[in-house]
């Protein structure tokens, strides 16, 4: 907050239009009854005689009116002197509303040394005001003084009742979180909350406040050492915990400590979700799926677990699975109307169980059945879905039922004529036309409505991408080639073209020390993603590196059993001679998607039957 407030004075209007507006939120602000306002509100000049008389508020015709001028002055543009004005009142009264009035207009005018000047005023007026040393620690905050911070934030623990102190020593963390120079915040913050290890109340909320601050400034080894020295002294502290859970971004091996406490805490049902989401972000969906099984037997689990457990296991093709936890999601959301929410474990928030998350599991139960032939059912689901609600999503799933009843110019259509409600719809429709057709395996035709939509939204990375996949299904390797460069070239953090192209080059065996190179940038880029890592196993039993591609591809598959990644890694344990172990991998697969292309085609090279 760099500027200053304005100390330029002048003549106010008290009769100025809108000043009963103004006197409105005086009233609202200070503490006073509405007799005290009707008085004021009607009250004539002072004389001597009237400021004698008896006084029911502080709110008395001075005051109001001094009031009424700053409140005028801040409308007309002049917050320099609202602010003196308030600030003299405020003095005068030592009335806190007064002071975080005055500290507000200093914030709203981006004078952030006037607004600490307020606070401080504020202080020594009232030493004991919590309010007064929020905002304080607040402005430190903004202003980046890490020093004063750890002395207001002292005085606000020290002043607050005991039983308070542990949750507001867990809030520093994130109070902090956006200064600019965490090493600094460390340094200055770390000495004041080491004060309150060893005492019963706040003893593990300090010490991973200090663990988190030292997260913040990098200092990654030491917060996993402090973690895992709390999970082992206390395995059901959800705060260890959860700094754990915040640590494995940097530290895989934080999730063995997180997995301690579930052990020793089976019913935090707050972290179990908080993992099972995480499992889900790193597309580990079939460990996901059992930690969130797990926490359906919770009776006190969240309505929303069910729909993404369904979500989960349609993903896997566990058709049934996802058919029967769908189905039980909208029965428990049944008698919920649309805004009620259901109270969630995880971290305080709640889960929604409004229209949006119901019309999300018709639209999978209406999947479930297509891909089960049953198109009536399908479009029973898709009916429950009102006409305002006619998505993109939606109209896909409807040309999907009727491409896979033979209409595919009619589905092509549907899209085609959806509404466009934003400038992205027109490019949302070529994409889903696209995808259409590639689901329908009709490889030329997509490649055409997606080489067509590049020339009409020339630089869309997701329309490149797409036709590059569609240019690999042609045989067109050097299109390919090209696009996926120009996609990496608009945006050089897009790991699925790094992975692409260099899974490209593995499988028909070119440039393979190239191919691991561009497999190992995407990983850098998304670390643990199952498929990348099925491509670096792929890559590497390609240099001849069957040892470390088994590695890979098992770890591909544990964290994603898709049936493509069991293609993989059965053909490479074949290769190594562990012919049965290949063959039940490949069983695995098959019972999840008979008909994937990668297995077919790995099957009839290698003259395996099942």
């Amino acid at each position: 907050m760099p500027a200053r407030l304005s100390k330029n004075t002048r003549s106010v209007l008290l009769h100025s239009p809108g000043w009963a507006l103004i006197l409105a939120g005086l009233c609202l602000t200070l503490p006073a009854t509405s007799a005290d306002c009707a008085e004021a509100a009607s009250a004539k000049p002072v004389t001597p005689a009237a400021s004698a008389a008896p006084q029911r508020s502080k709110l008395d015709a001075p005051l109001f009116y001094q009031l009424l001028i700053g409140e005028i002055e801040l409308r007309n543009g002049e917050p320099g002197t609202a602010y003196q004005v308030l600030m003299d009142a405020a003095r005068r009264t030592r009335e806190p509303a007064l002071y975080q009035r005055a500290t507000n207009i200093a914030i709203q005018a981006r004078a952030g040394e006037q607004a600490l000047q307020a606070t401080d005023a504020w202080r020594k007026a009232l030493p004991k005001d919590i309010e007064a040393i929020q905002m304080q620690a607040q402005l430190h905050v903004l202003l980046n003084r890490p020093t004063e911070l750890a002395g207001s934030l002292r005085e606000l623990i020290e002043l607050s009742p005991t039983l308070d102190q542990a949750g507001l020593i867990n809030s520093v963390p994130r109070l902090v979180a956006r200064m600019p120079e965490p090493s600094k915040v460390q340094a200055a913050l770390e000495p004041w909350l080491r004060s309150y290890f060893d005492k019963p109340a706040t003893d593990m909320s300090a010490r991973v406040a200090v663990a988190r601050l030292s997260l913040a400034s990098g200092e990654h080894a030491k917060a996993f050492e402090m973690a895992k020295s709390y999970i082992e002294r206390d395995p059901k502290s959800e705060l260890a915990a959860g700094l754990a859970l915040d640590l494995l971004p940097t530290h895989p091996e934080a999730e063995s400590l997180l997995q301690d406490h579930l052990r020793a805490a089976p019913d935090d049902l707050g972290m179990r979700l908080a993992y099972a989401r995480w499992l889900t972000r790193a597309q580990r969906y079939g460990e996901a799926v059992t930690e969130f099984s797990a926490i359906t037997q919770n009776p006190q689990a969240p309505a929303a677990v069910w729909l993404s457990l369904g979500a989960l296991q349609l993903e896997l093709h566990q058709q049934a699975q996802a058919q029967a936890n769908l189905q039980q999601f909208l029965k428990l959301t049944d008698t919920a109307t649309p805004g009620n929410v259901l109270p969630n474990a995880d971290n305080n928030t709640q889960v929604d169980t409004n229209d949006d998350s119901r019309q999300q599991a018709w639209l999978m139960l209406a999947q479930i059945a297509e891909q089960q032939g049953n198109f009536a059912a399908a479009e029973g689901w898709l009916a429950k879905i009102g006409s305002s609600e006619q998505t993109m999503e939606v109209q896909y799933r409807r040309a999907s039922v009727l491409a896979h009843q033979g209409r595919v110019q009619a589905a092509r259509e549907l899209l085609r004529s959806t509404p466009e409600k934003t400038p992205d719809d027109a490019k949302a429709k070529v994409i889903a036309e696209a995808q259409l057709l590639r689901d329908l395996k009709q490889w030329k035709l997509a490649h055409e409505v997606l080489a067509a939509g590049n020339q009409r939204f020339e630089g869309s990375i997701e329309m490149l991408y797409e036709q590059a996949m569609m240019a690999e299904k042609i045989g067109k390797m050097d299109e390919l080639e090209k696009l996926l460069r120009r996609v990496i070239e608009l945006k050089p953090d897009h790991y699925h073209a790094y992975n692409a192209l260099g899974y490209s080059l593995a499988e028909r065996g070119q440039r393979l020390p190239e191919a691991k190179v561009l497999i190992e940038k995407a990983l850098s880029h998304m670390p643990g993603d199952p498929f990348i890592t099925d491509s670096l196993g792929w890559v590497e039993f390609r240099l001849g590196h069957n040892q470390s591609a088994i590695t890979l591809l098992k770890r591909a598959y544990q964290a994603r059993p898709d049936t493509e990644i069991a293609a993989h890694l059965g053909e490479v344990l074949w290769s190594s001679g562990q012919k049965d172990e290949a063959k039940r991998i490949w069983r695995e697969g098959a019972k999840r998607d008979k008909d994937n292309e990668a297995l077919q085609e790995t099957l009839k090279r290698l003259k395996v039957k099942l």
